[in-house]
């Protein structure tokens, strides 16, 4: 059987250790192309450029084992750029990360790490975001690889549901100490959010986020107690953002 086409993309940038390791992984199962931000774009969201160009270059020589392009834009971008423009065919499967923090919880919302995935959902390529607990930039994939390739290779095997893409966090601990691996729901869980106000050397104001995450959420079945539990979360993620379940209630509305 022919090797599965693998897209790998991040929200870290291209020189990011993470998706180095994740590129390790991917070339053991398929032919990959790697397409990702030329710089960090954490926090991007699902952003994407249109009020200025788009460039990417070519970070690999032609007889390369695989073929790599920086992109100026943001993950949403690359995962578009790769699969309209610069990849030969509709990839089997994209792969984004493995992200340098938590994508867990609310911070799905967020993440480029997840829009890059996300994206590619839309266009109709199964796809996995992969984050480790640990946002140093020298932090140990190694004991992630093979939980990593284990998930992969049974996406492949079984298809993903429609419509749906998959979030998975890996715990930052030695992976004789993973319990194992969990179908969770997103954690109900918020940031308790402030801005830190300071003055530049002119006197002028700004402002720098900061908060501190919180979690009230007490069920057993949530990303945040199986990460917290030592185990792996995956949580499917849904691009199609209507509440159902709300539009009975507002049908009874009146607009007059």
């Amino acid at each position: 059987m022919a090797k599965p086409l693998i897209l790998v993309t991040n929200d870290d940038g291209i020189n990011a250790p993470g998706i180095r390791n994740l590129i390790s992984v991917m070339k053991e199962i398929g032919d990959v192309i790697v397409v990702a931000p030329d710089s960090p774009q954490s926090g991007m969201g699902h952003a994407i450029t249109i009020n200025s160009t788009l460039h990417t270059s070519r970070i690999t020589p032609i007889n390369s084992e695989i073929t790599e392009y920086s992109c100026s834009g943001t993950p949403a971008d690359c995962v578009k750029l790769a699969i309209n423009e610069l990849m030969p065919r509709k990839p089997d499967l994209c792969v984004s990360g493995i992200n340098h923090g938590s994508n867990s919880s609310i911070n799905v919302i967020y993440s480029g790490t997840m829009s890059a995935a996300i994206e590619a959902g839309i266009e109709g390529v199964p796809a996995i975001g992969f984050s480790l607990l640990d946002y140093k930039w020298n932090a140990n994939f190694d004991e992630s690889k093979d939980f990593i390739k284990k998930i992969t290779l049974s996406a492949l095997k079984n298809g993903m549901p429609n419509g749906v893409v998959l979030n998975v966090n890996i715990p930052s601990v030695d992976k004789s100490e993973i319990k194992g691996i969990k179908i969770c729901r997103q954690a109900k869980a918020f940031w308790d959010e402030e801005f830190d106000k300071r003055k530049n050397p002119l006197g002028q104001e700004y402002y720098w986020l900061t908060g501190k995450f919180v979690n009230k959420d007490k069920g057993e079945d949530t990303d945040e107690w199986a990460l917290n539990q030592n185990y792996i979360s995956i949580v499917p993620v849904k691009f199609d953002l209507t509440a159902h379940h709300a539009i009975q209630d507002l049908n009874e509305w009146s607009f007059k």
